[in-house]
């Protein structure tokens, strides 16, 4: 059973920088992919950064440099580095496994969410 718990959710001023980490267990197939999505209340869920199991990474248009999605295998923990937040990044970001690679990834898994919160 796959379970996806995030942690570092805050409140940052704009320009700021914050770490969301997400403790994963149960990914034990392959091949998988994982990643980080955000939604805000009556928008579609979007696709910020994603890592498969070759260590290939991809990232929404509007990241634009400013966020590193990065993996500790030994320690089964998936981290967002974040900088440069500015409100529009402002979200409830989800942590998230699949299966596939990054060439093509189906989401199968989520944690509950931690949110964001870039103010002016």
């Amino acid at each position: 059973q796959v379970q996806l718990v995030e942690s570092g959710g805050d409140s940052v001023q704009s320009g700021g920088s914050l770490r969301l980490s997400c403790a994963a267990s149960g990914v034990t197939y392959s091949p998988y992919c994982m990643g980080w999505c955000r939604q805000v209340p009556g928008k579609a869920r979007e696709r910020v950064a994603l890592i498969d199991n070759y260590a290939v990474t991809s990232y929404g248009n509007f990241v634009k440099g400013r966020f590193t999605i990065s993996q500790d295998n030994g320690k089964n923990t998936l981290y967002l580095q974040m900088n440069s937040l500015n409100p529009e990044d402002t979200a409830m970001y989800y942590c998230a496994a699949g299966v596939g690679t990054d060439r093509l990834c189906t989401w199968k898994y989520w944690g509950r969410g931690n949110q964001v919160t870039g103010s002016s």
